[in-house]
């Protein structure tokens, strides 16, 4: 199983949690079950920014402690959009570029 440790950096996962890939499975089986993405956005489009700066907030903060790198910093990029009110269209896209790229890694482990 080849995994990309840009998305998903298993073995820091591991060292977090004590060594257990039955754990790091179950939690990440858990992510992919979560809908992180359809909130985030529709929360940008009602112009709700305030909370589409918590979910990203939230995102970054479960992706960095699966050790989901890339969507971790993409998180965190859009999250500092829309705190600092900039555009946020391009940190979008990356965001769920990166999702959807993370989500197939998983899909290796599991």
């Amino acid at each position: 199983m080849e995994i990309n440790h840009e998305y998903v950096d298993v073995q820091d996962a591991l060292n977090r949690i004590g060594g257990s890939m039955d754990l790091y499975k179950k939690l990440l089986n858990q992510f992919m079950t979560g809908n992180y993405i359809d909130p985030l956005e529709e929360a940008l489009n009602a112009g709700e920014m305030q909370e589409a700066s918590h979910l990203a907030h939230t995102l970054k903060g479960v992706a960095g402690n699966l050790s989901l790198v890339m969507l971790a910093t993409d998180a965190r990029k859009l999250e500092d959009d829309v705190k600092n009110s900039v555009d946020h269209t391009n940190s979008l896209a990356e965001l769920k570029s990166t999702y959807s790229t993370t989500s197939q890694e998983i899909s290796k482990i599991l």
